[in-house]
């Protein structure tokens, strides 16, 4: 009969867990209700058990050696397999569907749909959380998570498709257009006051793929956040860069109009499950119906 193999203590897995996910002790301890001297007390009890450095220092935090990337992708796995199987018990059927995603994307589009996506997946019920969860998806705070990228870095243990590639268009509302326009070329376009989110960066890249070899420098607010510089250019204050997905109910209203026609695409719109989830018929049939309704 084999030796069965000695676990380390499951506080100090669990900490180590954490603070992978994170990448900082405080934020680890935050999660797991303890302080940030007790999570790295838990790393170096790890360590002293395994017999192997896991993390080191840079600067004034700690980082994972090659040896502890390698520990903490299985590690993250393994408490994901914990999770889902006690999610999976909680929720007691495979009527329900938990679907994390963008704050904008939930409260435009998809509130007004759960009706209809319920009915074409054949499910009870639709959890829908305006938040995304990202490598939570691995503990089972949520079954499937909708996020738009510009670029996308798979995870260890998730996978990932993409259900929409829209353009990204310039919008604002009439009564600005009509205070500023009109607008014939990408000259015109960065003139106007422009509406950023954090930063400029979006609208440079964006004006480099449209054709724009020298870009000025841009004036405008920075509104923090993409669903914030929609409601921005509604209410007038600018020209906003948004995803043709989330800007399509207010242009088929003429609430907002494309100030110049362009074709650019720039990111897609991703859905995101385990792969033990991907195997599921709820989740292939949303991939369906998401590629059917916004693809």
């Amino acid at each position: 009969m084999a030796a069965s193999i000695r676990i380390p203590p499951l506080s100090s897995l669990r900490a180590f867990e954490a603070f992978c996910r994170h990448g900082l002790v405080r934020e680890a301890a935050d999660e797991l209700s303890i302080s940030h001297t007790v999570v790295s007390r838990h790393i170096q009890n790890l360590e002293l058990y395994l017999g192997v450095k896991l993390v080191k220092k840079s600067g004034r935090n700690l980082i994972l050696t090659p040896e502890g990337k390698k520990f903490s992708e299985q590690l993250i796995q393994a408490f994901g397999i914990m999770a889902h199987a006690v999610a999976g018990l909680q929720r007691g059927s495979n009527e329900v569907l938990h679907i994390a995603c963008m704050a904008g994307f939930a409260s435009r589009r998809l509130l007004g749909m759960l009706s209809d996506m319920e009915a074409a997946l054949g499910i009870s019920q639709v959890l829908l959380e305006p938040n995304l969860v990202g490598q939570g998806l691995l503990r089972g705070q949520a079954d499937v998570e909708l996020a738009y990228y510009e670029t996308y870095e798979p995870l260890p243990g998730l996978r990932t498709e993409i259900f929409a590639t829209p353009r990204i268009v310039p919008v604002a509302s009439p009564a600005f257009m009509e205070k500023h326009g009109p607008v014939e070329c990408l000259e015109d376009l960065v003139k106007l006051p422009l509406i950023h989110e954090k930063s400029t960066g979006l609208w440079q890249r964006w004006l480099r793929k449209a054709g724009l070899e020298s870009v000025p420098p841009l004036t405008g607010v920075d509104l923090w956040h993409g669903n914030m510089t929609l409601d921005g250019a509604r209410i007038g204050r600018g020209v906003a860069l948004v995803s043709e997905l989330i800007a399509a109910p207010s242009l088929q209203t003429g609430e907002l109009v494309e100030v110049l026609p362009t074709n650019i695409h720039h990111g897609a719109y991703y859905i995101t499950a385990t792969n033990e989830l991907w195997k599921s018929a709820k989740v292939k049939n949303l991939k369906k119906w998401l590629e059917a309704t916004f693809g």
